[in-house]
């Protein structure tokens, strides 16, 4: 395993993990999935550039289309679970709840 190669693997990790235990705020959240976006896309990017092949270099312009697409509609949840709810803590939102 290269250098490279692992510190964007356990960079990657690093966010699923903290996703996956640090659940206390849905901004924590969101901060976690952009960490994880971002090392997916610098990964790609760097793979795609390894390759030496023009039919891949779209690839990492699309994820990063992805990614913005995601972070907007994460920061349109936060905006609108704060309004309503009065703070972006997890355990206050309850999905039986309409």
């Amino acid at each position: 395993m290269t250098p490279t190669h692992f510190a964007f693997s356990s960079t990657f990790m690093l966010g699923l993990a903290g996703l996956a235990l640090h659940r206390t705020h849905l901004l924590s959240a969101l901060l976690c999935l952009e960490a994880m976006m971002l090392s997916l896309f610098i990964a790609l990017s760097i793979w795609t550039l390894q390759l030496s092949s023009t039919s891949f270099s779209a690839s990492p312009m699309l994820l990063l289309a992805f990614s913005a697409c995601e972070a907007s509609a994460g920061l349109a949840l936060l905006v609108a679970t704060s309004r309503t709810h009065g703070s972006d803590r997890l355990k206050t939102l309850n999905l039986l709840q309409c």
